[in-house]
């Protein structure tokens, strides 16, 4: 069965000149029909079905115009290239008005004419043997590292490529790839478990210029530095992005900043109360719990309380306190969002205004609780559509524009990722044993080094201890922990759901974005 023909319709006074052009046209693939003035142009979009308008600016009678605007009156989503000898600006104001698709200046040669067409009718199917092309040499380069010995900046390489291809796969959602991706992705978290495994205590004795940036890092680096250099900062870490989420709505951005990314690795457990607490006091929880020691209790409200004496004791460590103005802004809902982007201006005097937002984890955690959004958003596909469509009308968007004509630096991070969990494992705790689901902490807590990373001696992971036997399981690749008592109620509950406190690459390997105003 024949591949149906791209049907052109070729609007030109003077069409007979341009046989050859026509000619060619159809030796590539195409149907191509003629017309030579707009009031025949019109009757042919009546009564045929074409795919592209190729439109003549200046012919007699019906201008190229009046017949544009004629033939959008018949079809308003064909496309439509204009051809013309003139370039004055206001012309192209006028066309581009009416919704052309695309316009090339006269004279003309037949290869400008077919990259028109293509880019037009042909743009879909050429991107997507390109994505397919490129992606399965990048699928067994990346299997084929897989069996080396890599380290922690192959694997944020990895992680970059595989978050890309999965943005890229959302505008190609019938190429049919994303299976295969899903499944090396998989592949790839195995590994990085056992990497993650072998080298993550050794990192924490070692000095920072030898292991990769960790939490606890992120202040130092990326905002003290800064401040340091009498560069006034805002920073923003948006509680649970991940990687792929920022890849969808960073051009948002393009006009306003220029970009830089950078990426770090999340402290263990991967989660709110151990890794952002990390970032805003610059230390490992076993040090935070020294003097923050509420931190851990089982009340969600503490568990980032302390974030803004955080905050001041690594700008006093730093010497900063004294000399540094700064504000600190948790923002939980859209209502004190909007507040705090009307009064923005009023902020602009600190030399460090922080702002932590958390609707990216609130959206993964109602997910689990909820059918009508697990059927909104049941993959990562649509969480990343969800976030792009949240940040594009978001207060947070506003911000960024404003703040873009001030000569503040924007870090803008993340605490931690999440991953879609679909394979349960059961375990044993007392009452005290935390709640969470990725990761656990109590007491005489055990399951198979698979599934978990088991760690006896906290001390060792720079881990609080509650207890003289306090241990914890920190859950590797798409595992869950639930209890054998009451089990199919948790798997139910909890299986398909975005966590996070794990080992994956989703939820350890996270950017650092610097974006500087382009004035």
């Amino acid at each position: 069965m024949s591949l149906k023909k791209n049907k052109i319709l070729w609007v030109d006074d003077e069409i007979e000149l341009l046989k050859s052009h026509v000619l060619f046209l159809k030796s590539k693939g195409f149907d191509v029909e003629t017309a030579t003035n707009g009031k025949d142009a019109v009757n042919k979009i009546e009564n045929g079905n074409f795919d592209l308008a190729l439109v003549d600016e200046m012919m007699p009678g019906m201008s190229g115009l009046e017949t544009i605007e004629k033939i959008k009156q018949e079809n308003s989503a064909l496309p439509i290239v204009m051809i013309t000898k003139n370039e004055e600006e206001s012309l192209m104001e006028k066309a581009i008005g009416r919704k052309i698709s695309d316009y090339l200046t006269k004279p003309v040669n037949p290869s400008q004419i077919l990259m028109a067409c293509k880019q037009i009718l042909e743009r879909e199917k050429i991107s997507s043997e390109h994505i397919s092309r490129s992606y399965m040499k990048e699928f067994r380069e990346i299997s084929s590292r897989l069996y080396e010995d890599l380290n922690y900046e192959d694997w944020i390489d990895i992680n970059q490529k595989l978050a890309e291809y999965e943005v890229e796969f959302d505008d190609h959602p019938d190429l049919g790839m994303n299976d295969m991706l899903q499944e090396q992705k998989k592949n790839c978290n195995v590994e990085f478990g056992k990497f993650i495994e072998n080298k993550y205590q050794k990192w924490l004795d070692e000095d920072k210029h030898f292991r990769p940036t960790l939490s606890n890092d992120i202040m130092e680096d990326y905002v003290i530095n800064q401040l340091k250099n009498a560069q006034k900062v805002l920073f923003i870490v948006i509680d649970c992005m991940r990687l792929d989420q920022w890849l969808t709505f960073a051009p948002l951005l393009y006009d306003y900043f220029d970009i830089d990314i950078d990426y770090y690795f999340s402290i263990l457990p991967s989660a709110t109360p151990f890794s952002r607490n990390a970032i805003f006091s610059g230390k490992y929880p076993s040090e935070i719990h020294q003097n923050y020691s509420d931190i851990w209790n089982d009340d969600d409200k503490t568990m980032n309380y302390y974030e803004p004496d955080l905050l001041k004791d690594q700008l006093k460590k730093a010497g900063l306190l004294s000399v540094t103005s700064h504000k600190y802004i948790k923002v939980i809902n859209s209502d004190k969002g909007w507040r705090t982007n009307k009064q923005i201006k009023t902020y602009l005097n600190q030399n460090l205004i922080t702002l932590v937002i958390n609707f990216v984890d609130i959206l993964a955690h109602r997910r689990s609780d909820s059918e009508f959004l697990k059927e909104v958003v049941p993959d990562e596909a649509s969480y990343r559509s969800v976030v792009r469509t949240w940040f594009k009308r978001s207060w947070i968007f506003s911000l960024l524009k404003k703040i873009s004509k001030y000569d503040f630096k924007v870090v803008l991070t993340t605490d931690h990722g999440s991953i879609r969990v679909m394979n349960d494992v059961k375990i044993k705790g007392d009452r005290d044993t935390s709640p969470n689901v990725r990761f656990k902490y109590g007491t005489n807590l055990n399951a198979s080094p698979k599934q978990a990373l088991v760690i006896k001696d906290p001390e060792k992971y720079k881990l609080p201890s509650f207890d003289v036997n306090t241990n914890y399981l920190i859950s590797k690749e798409d595992f869950y922990f639930v209890y054998p008592t009451e089990y199919n109620k948790y798997k139910n509950q909890y299986h398909n759901t975005f966590q996070h406190g794990g080992i994956s690459l989703e939820e350890m390997i996270l950017p650092v974005i610097e974006l500087t105003p382009k004035g």
